[in-house]
């Protein structure tokens, strides 16, 4: 299953790397990513494209996992369905 993740907030060391982590441990695949620094106030944005793997975690799983990271972090961290994703940006 295709999956989009975004994350936002204040730019910090580790935050590439704490969400890597997750997706190892769920046997998840980054396909794509896309990161910047946006204005003066450094907040961070990051964008990936991941693959969840039958033999890996469910999404459900995954997103709590993603969760608990965010909360961790003190950032926005939400994965959705490729699918659901593109039905939401297309006109």
């Amino acid at each position: 299953m295709k999956c989009v993740i975004s994350v936002l907030g204040k730019d910090r060391t580790g935050i590439v790397a704490a969400v890597a982590t997750v997706l190892l441990e769920c046997k998840a695949n980054i396909d794509d990513i896309s990161q910047t620094i946006l204005g003066s106030e450094e907040l961070f944005s990051m964008t990936m494209l991941v693959t969840l793997k039958p033999e890996g975690s469910d999404f459900n799983t995954v997103q709590d996992k993603l969760n608990a990271v965010a909360e961790e972090l003190g950032m926005q961290i939400i994965i959705q369905r490729e699918d659901v994703f593109q039905a939401m940006y297309t006109i």
